[in-house]
């Protein structure tokens, strides 16, 4: 027996437990649970570790028929921000349309986003167009209850509202395909254009502008006789300073008054080139949506924008208040029929300074009504604060800061209002005021003249 329990058929039990063991393990299928199991734990996605699964709504994007705005995000190399915020919230998606961003965008300025230095623009536009929160059509504020603003990924906000014809917008853009996609962890809503947010549109036009500056310090504007308004022997000053011309005097001069053309930055060594900032803003206005009227004027009128791009060149600087398409719909013939009309309308909404949102804002918050010179003298435009933003004029004829710093380039600033402004007209009210003031006035001093003159006769012994 004790042979036995120390051994089976001249084997050592140690080895023969192993040996069987080896022979257990080769007996079972290659297709073991236990390390497919383990294997497929270690690869397999989930919420809990930030990834996504194949029902996110960042795999419908890359999916559907927004390819266009689904290349982009790849080439942002936005994937894995997005993947870690799908982890945390639900997302709502505001897509353009290919055709947004194939045909209607500037090519220079798809240009710029696909440059390699300048993807910090490219991912701030891209999250721009994303909300960490879900927002689906049925949660638009209501039509003529105002607008609901959401954070975007790029700490941006976004302007939800509803048009009169009841149709949801995002800032600038009309939503034509609501709830197109939708997911457990998000949504995606069909955009017709484009959004671009403020601070990529300041970084486009910062770095277009550069281009333009040459390396040749301008020259001076002339000295003017404030006696003879004649120019004076011409004298340098220092690069970027203010012109000695009054912009009214720059202003087309008449022959009598014409001083010769500055020899400033707008000459051949040119250090603005005014014409094209002209053109870049009234591009702007197109692409931004919902001013088409204004920059048709613009277009049109060839005479007000090279008298714009020639200020510019000479090194002036304008604030262009816009009043949007509503706005302009609202003129009547009689207004716009006259010789001149567009014109002037148009420079009445031109300020030879360079104002900002928050410059303009600022002024009223702190000395309540400023009145801004116009390119059509003399009047004024009056600026005041009101429910939070700037009001401009009074009356029915005011008209609200809308859509703030559409265009900034540091020489030609943009503001987009709701409405179109007309200096007050002050000549009839001062001839219905003095009228009556006339007629008053003239019966008690022909009543006294005639005591005075009664009086001298009683004098002499006679009565009136």
């Amino acid at each position: 027996m004790s042979t036995m329990d120390s051994s089976v058929y001249g084997v050592s039990k140690p080895f023969f437990l192993f040996f069987a063991t080896l022979l257990f393990l080769s007996l079972l299928p290659s297709h073991s649970a236990l390390p497919q199991n383990f294997t497929r734990k270690s690869s397999s996605p989930s919420y809990a570790s930030g990834q996504i699964n194949s029902n996110s709504v960042l795999v419908a994007l890359l999916d559907s028929h927004y390819t266009e705005l689904a290349e982009l995000v790849e080439k942002a190399l936005l994937l894995q921000t997005l993947e870690d915020t799908v982890g945390k919230h639900n997302i709502t998606i505001f897509a353009p349309r290919n055709e947004a961003l194939e045909r209607q965008l500037d090519p220079e300025f798809k240009r710029f986003l696909l440059e390699p230095g300048n993807l910090k623009s490219l991912q701030t536009l891209l999250m721009f167009h994303i909300v960490p929160k879900r927002i689906g059509s049925h949660q638009w504020p209501a039509q003529n209850s105002g607008t609901v603003r959401h954070q975007t990924l790029s700490t941006d906000h976004v302007h939800l509202m509803k048009k009169d014809s009841g149709n949801n917008v995002v800032d600038s853009a009309e939503i034509v395909r609501p709830d197109d996609v939708v997911r457990p962890d998000g949504l995606i809503h069909g955009i017709e254009r484009l959004l671009i947010p403020r601070s990529v549109q300041e970084d486009f036009n910062r770095r277009r502008n550069l281009r333009d500056i040459s390396a040749v310090l301008p020259e001076g504007a002339p000295e003017v006789d404030p006696r003879t308004h004649r120019l004076k022997k011409p004298a340098p000053v220092p690069a970027g300073a203010p012109p000695v011309l009054p912009i009214y005097d720059a202003m087309a001069p008449g022959p009598s008054l014409a001083p010769a053309p500055a020899p400033g930055p707008g000459g051949p060594r040119g250090h603005f080139n005014g014409m094209r900032q002209v053109k870049d803003f009234i591009q702007t206005l197109l692409h931004y949506g919902g001013y088409n009227e204004m920059a048709d004027i613009l277009v049109n009128l060839t005479s007000l924008a090279t008298e714009m791009g020639r200020l510019v060149s000479e090194g002036y600087v304008i604030t262009v208040l816009a009043p949007n398409d509503e706005a302009m719909a609202k003129l009547t013939t009689d207004q716009l029929s006259e010789p001149g009309a567009p014109e002037q309308i148009i420079y009445y909404h031109i300020i030879p300074e360079y104002q900002t949102e928050e410059s303009m804002y600022n002024a009223v918050r702190r000395f309540g009504k400023v009145r801004y010179d116009t390119l059509r003298l003399p009047h004024k435009v009056v600026a005041q604060e009101a429910d939070g933003s700037v009001k401009f004029g009074q009356g029915e004829g005011s008209a609200y800061l809308f859509d703030p710093d559409i265009y900034t380039d540091g020489r030609i600033s943009v503001q987009g209002i709701d409405g179109v402004l007309f200096p007050p007209e002050e000549e009839p009210k001062t001839e219905q005021k003095t009228a009556p003031l006339v007629k008053v006035a003239a019966k008690p001093r022909r009543g006294k003249l005639l005591e005075v003159a009664c009086g001298m006769l009683g004098v002499f012994g006679q009565v009136c």
